[in-house]
């Protein structure tokens, strides 16, 4: 696509004001709007000097805070909801180069890396929310509120309403979302080009759902999870309501997560299938790449499973997976390799279950992908898959069989990065991956000063 396509474009849809869109190192989306009159064919060429990169958390200090932003022609969509209001996903540079901590230009190198060796990476995402009637939230030195409205929820009054845990699927009335959600799906694919396949209601009952999407290569796998994202919330708001990528806002039931679809092609083949493989139709390619998910897993935490509030989801009992092992099937492991259709060339892919919606994706689509080619680099032998249920099984049997667990928590995760990140140095750059990790220690040290009210419930009387 050309500048001049764009411009046409905008100028044929009557656009006047255009959101530049970018994403910062921890994921946040955000955006300066611009009139379309700077949208030039210059300013598409060089980008446009309106980001202060100091006022980003992680990006720069102040003494060297301009930023470029370079719009994504491809990326342009008519915002509905807004009249004469375009947007544009951006790429950041620094003068003429692009800006080493700008997590979209970490997908921009690993795609472009792949496709210098013939690879392309297929990636799709499974992105799970809740949508609240209401959230009431105060946080002072003397006192923490937290209410939690859900017209769904087995807590209200009057039904009908939907017990823990049991959400999955069901239908309108106990869906109070279903025309919500169908307007979510239009609007992504009619005005973003999202190519929606499946929305539900997901297990836990107080308003839990999921929708899935074509996927692609990383880059644009990663613009359309922030896309997503974006147009769920606003939709929601729109409609009074508020919708959360927040992996586990409730105590009791299930929390959400992004579990990510993965293969790896060459020239048209997929390298993850192998017909003669007996167990799943996996490749010895496959095979070394689970390896590379398992060996690198406890580091790779602290970038999928980004947040404090990432490891109250990771917990047994909740269909969110602990142990790093892989099998066919067995949603109590890491890895997944989905058994819907055995022996079927185009549909053969790892699921890597581990990552959440709060995962800035241009950094986990990416990392996942350079943990599994690391293995395959390396042909790291994931094993023998684990087809019983690893929750249940004796302690000492996990110990036999070598099982690795997840980290417990942020702080630990990125003890393990700290350690384990050379696999990612082909794409990220020292200064991302250091900045990164300040961040998210920084997040830590917040948290975890604040007392939380069930800590005081229980240990008031102490």
């Amino acid at each position: 696509m050309m500048s001049e396509d764009v411009i046409e474009k905008m100028d044929k849809l009557k656009v006047k004001w255009v959101n530049l869109q970018f994403t910062d190192v921890v994921g946040i989306l955000r955006q300066v709007t611009v009139s379309r009159r700077l949208l030039t064919h210059e300013a598409f060429e060089n980008g446009l000097g309106k980001l202060d990169g100091s006022s980003v958390k992680g990006f720069t200090g102040i003494e060297e805070s301009d930023l470029n932003l370079k719009p994504i022609k491809e990326t342009f969509a008519v915002i509905p909801w807004l009249d004469g209001v375009g947007r544009m996903i951006c790429a950041v540079y620094r003068g003429d180069a692009r800006f080493p901590k700008d997590p979209r230009y970490a997908a921009e190198a690993l795609d472009s890396m792949l496709k210098s060796n013939d690879l392309k990476a297929f990636v799709s995402p499974e992105l799970e929310f809740f949508i609240f009637d209401k959230v009431t939230v105060a946080i002072d030195t003397w006192k923490q509120i937290v209410e939690i409205s859900s017209s769904e929820g087995h807590w209200i009054s009057s039904a009908p309403f939907n017990a823990l845990k049991e959400g999955y699927y069901v239908t309108y009335p106990n869906d109070k979302f279903e025309k919500l959600k169908k307007s979510i799906g239009e609007t992504l694919e009619n005005f973003f080009g999202i190519a929606v396949e499946v929305f539900h209601h997901e297990v836990a009952g107080a308003s839990q759902h999921e929708i899935n999407f074509r996927g692609g290569d990383v880059t644009s796998t990663a613009d359309a999870v922030q896309t997503v994202k974006y147009v769920v919330k606003a939709i929601a708001s729109k409609e009074g309501y508020i919708a959360t990528f927040m992996p586990k806002p409730l105590y009791g039931d299930n929390g959400s997560g992004m579990h990510v679809h993965v293969s790896i092609w060459r020239n048209g083949e997929n390298l993850f299938y192998d017909p003669s493989d007996e167990y799943a139709g996996l490749s010895q390619y496959a095979r070394y790449f689970i390896g590379g998910l398992i060996e690198h897993g406890r580091a790779l935490s602290a970038i999928v499973s980004p947040t404090v509030n990432s490891y109250k989801r990771l917990v047994p009992g909740y269909e969110a997976p602990v142990y790093l092992v892989w099998s066919k099937a067995n949603r109590s492991a890491a890895i997944r390799v989905p058994a819907y259709h055995k022996f079927n060339n185009n549909s053969k892919r790892i699921e890597y279950r581990p990552p959440d919606p709060t995962a800035n994706p241009y950094l986990a689509l990416s990392a996942i992908v350079l943990a599994g080619l690391d293995g395959v680099k390396k042909k790291i032998d994931p094993g023998d898959p684990v087809d019983e249920n690893v929750y249940k099984m004796d302690p000492r049997r996990r110990k036999e069989l070598g099982i690795k667990e997840l980290p417990r928590s942020l702080d630990e995760a990125l003890d393990e990065l700290e350690t384990d990140n050379e696999w990612l140095k082909p794409i990220y750059s020292n200064e991302l991956i250091e900045t990164y990790i300040e961040l998210k220690r920084e997040e830590v040290r917040k948290l975890q000063s604040y007392p939380s009210p069930v800590e005081i419930f229980t240990y008031i009387n102490y």
